[in-house]
């Protein structure tokens, strides 16, 4: 026989439940277990702090691992808070359309699933995405776009897997003002690398810089886990994977084209420069011009409308080391100024500008100006010729040329190189794009409202120097080995042979006239 409350305990059970979240979802809600069906909700005591936490933070960002009942305990949240509560609009977004429509699909289970006599308010409105009390409470799943409650006043917007939602900076900055009336937030998710609104956002949680409240939720939280569950769980995961799923860690768990463990040893590298100078302060050095060194200096132009920037690298070219870099936004006239200064200070390096639009200004300006070393190649290929055949040979053009088919190449030599360890930077400014330069449809690229113009010149750097300086160094080696191959010999012997024009000198005096000739076509030493 069921055991029946009095009038009087059902009236202390409803005012206890309304005041005690935690308390209501222990007692009264069900949810439905795969094996044994529907059973009560007994909460952890990390899903019993979650409980608070919703109450006392407006806005409240979860990093979590999976499987920890996170979005359940949500779900739960929902239905005390439209239940005791009049006239609550709730929304909820989520990576795919179907697990938001998911996960109201649980909370309408668990408010049909209460004791009759705690339903204070019946479902009205029901549809498979919403629903609707009598007491003017709503909650419904709407699609990730730009105009997701926009025209709501929200009491509660749930973001679930908000990580792995696209736009979601547009999202939050269409949807924040209508939860300026005291409308509260809930973000939940699994990190999926950095520089995206989820990561941005719980940072700076933890920094103090927004008004989120940040909760942290390994896969050791939950009582029944340990090392042997870990082990069987992650025997057949990748190291992404076991990042991202269990070990709430941005950094190793997202699809950027710099892999974790070599973003990690470029950040052990990161040092200030030794000097800061320019007329904005944005060209950094870290060592000054050494007589004895090569350098190799490459730049990439700004569109010019405002969104990235004009940015260059001087490499050191024996070590592979970033010396010096600048970033910054100067007019055309100025920049290509700066780049002549830059390059004469490191002994006239040579200097590889990408021709891309606005590029082919800065290289005309170069050209008029006089620099004396600028990267030339043949026209439609990448094969390198220096300034003295560049300025006269038909074909030839200056600068270097990104094109669809050249940019993952020049990509891919710039990743051998850091994960070879052949490259070395110290700029904090480039290990903060690497960060966000990702894999996007199979294309590397920077994430959405961040720029890898440091990224695409250094790659450029990396690709000529192992590819043109290379072939044309082999070049230059094979054209002073056969000359000399042609005056090694120190017979001193006549060989000479009568009637022949100036047959009477002895070889020693061929060999004089023919270095003598060899001088006038000094180009073919150049390099």
């Amino acid at each position: 026989m069921a055991f029946k409350l009095t009038k009087q305990e059902i009236v202390k059970e409803i005012l206890k439940c309304g005041k005690d979240s935690t308390y209501f979802i222990n007692n009264y809600c069900r949810i439905s277990h795969p094996m044994r069906g529907l059973i009560g909700f007994k909460t952890y005591p990390y899903q019993d702090d979650l409980l608070n936490d919703y109450n006392d933070f407006r806005f409240n960002v979860i990093l979590k691992a999976r499987q920890l009942g996170i979005s359940t305990i949500t779900a739960a949240y929902c239905v005390w808070f439209m239940l005791f509560h009049k006239e609550k609009n709730i929304v909820v977004l989520a990576t795919k359309f179907s697990t938001a429509a998911n996960l109201v699909k649980k909370v309408k289970s668990m408010m049909k699933n209460l004791p009759e006599w705690l339903k204070l308010a019946q479902i009205d409105i029901d549809n498979r995405t919403s629903f609707e009390l009598s007491n003017g409470s709503i909650i419904k799943a709407v699609p990730t776009s730009e105009d997701a409650g926009r025209s709501e006043a929200l009491s509660l917007l749930v973001v679930d897997e908000a990580a792995h939602v696209d736009k979601m900076d547009a999202i939050w900055t269409a949807i924040y003002s209508t939860l300026s009336t005291g409308g509260r937030c809930i973000a939940l998710s699994t990190p999926k690398g950095t520089g995206n609104w989820f990561h941005k956002t719980y940072t700076d949680a933890i920094d103090g810089e927004n008004e989120f409240n940040p909760i942290r939720l390994m896969w050791d939280v939950h009582p029944e886990r340990d090392q042997t569950w870990f082990g069987k769980e992650t025997k057949n995961m990748s190291k992404r994977q076991i990042a991202q799923e269990l070990l709430c860690n941005f950094n190793t768990s997202g699809d950027t084209v710099i892999h974790p463990d070599d973003l990690a040893s470029i950040h052990a590298n990161l040092k200030d420069p030794i000097y800061r100078t320019g007329y904005d302060r944005n060209f950094w050095i870290w060592e000054k011009h050494d007589g004895d060194c090569q350098y190799l200096l490459t730049a990439d132009v700004a569109r010019g409308d405002g969104g990235d920037n004009s940015v260059f690298h001087v490499i050191k070219l024996d070590t592979m080391e970033i010396i010096a870099e600048y970033q910054g936004k100067p007019s055309l006239d100025m920049y290509a100024k700066i780049l002549y200064d830059a390059g004469v200070e490191y002994g006239s390096c040579l200097l590889v500008v990408e021709n891309n639009g606005i590029g082919i200004s800065i290289l005309e300006k170069l050209i008029n100006m006089g620099y004396p070393n600028l990267y030339y190649s043949i026209k439609s290929t990448h094969e390198y010729v220096d300034a003295i055949q560049g300025e006269t040979m038909d074909g030839a053009v200056a600068g270097f040329s990104t094109t669809t088919k050249t940019r993952p190449l020049i990509v891919a030599k710039l990743e051998e190189f850091i994960r070879n360890k052949i490259l070395t930077t110290y700029s904090t400014r480039i290990y903060h794009e690497f960060k966000t330069f990702v894999w996007h449809n199979g294309k590397p690229q920077a994430m959405r409202s961040y720029n890898d113009d440091l990224v695409m010149a250094l790659s450029i750097g990396c690709w000529v120097r192992d590819t043109a300086l290379q072939v044309n160094k082999r070049e230059v080696e094979y054209k002073k080995a056969m000359l000399n191959s042609m005056y090694m010999s120190k017979a001193t012997m006549n060989t000479s042979i009568k009637g022949q024009q100036g047959y009477d000198k002895k070889i020693n005096e061929k060999i004089q006239d023919f270095k003598e000739e060899v001088a006038a076509f000094s180009w073919i030493y150049k390099g």
